[in-house]
């Protein structure tokens, strides 16, 4: 029980630019009129292959039964090798299809709050968390490179003549945390 594939196909004169708030909002429009089909195809494949699960279980279900039934008389078809092999993967597409029916109430969550959120509500937030993570690149380098500095003069100080720098060799390190300093 497929159904057909349609499309909405939608002409819009622009009057101004590309760039007018109608122009946006159309875009934005046909974008999300884009998702809602390419999620009613995606169901309308998994209805497909939900159907013919479906026979095919039917069919596997036959076969257990007269295996049941020729297992008194002592006739075996040989299948047992193969049996674990199959429940284990059956049981994977049981749990998987499981996990989402009951995910299903989170996916719907998830779109109702995506949808509360503007994008400019999201660009924003965008931009914000760029410029986060960029400030926190920026302090991690000059870490770095300080750490690298400080591991060479270590080494430089290692390997020169402990007579030339006492102080080094003669006090005890001690590390300060933050608050200390």
């Amino acid at each position: 029980m497929a159904c057909d594939d349609s499309y909405t196909v939608l002409i819009t004169p622009l009057q101004n630019s590309l760039y007018s708030p109608d122009a946006l909002h159309c875009f934005h429009w046909l974008k999300r009129r884009r998702d809602l089909e390419r999620q009613k195809d995606v169901l309308w494949a998994g209805l497909q292959v939900v159907e013919q699960t479906q026979l095919w279980y039917q069919n596997r279900l036959q076969l257990n039964l007269q295996r049941h039934v020729s297992f008194g008389t002592g006739d075996l078809d040989g299948e047992g090798r193969w049996s674990c092999a199959l429940r284990s993967c059956m049981q994977r597409v049981n749990g998987s299809l499981g996990s989402l029916m009951s995910d299903s109430c989170m996916w719907y969550n998830l779109a109702l709050e995506e949808s509360r959120f503007s994008d400019w509500d999201l660009r924003w937030s965008n931009a914000t968390l760029v410029k986060e993570v960029n400030r926190r690149n920026q302090q991690i380098s000059k870490l770095e490179l300080e750490k690298a500095q400080l591991l060479q003069q270590l080494v430089s100080y290692r390997t020169s003549d402990p007579h030339k720098h006492p102080h080094i060799y003669n006090k005890k390190v001690s590390i300060k945390s933050n608050s200390e300093l």
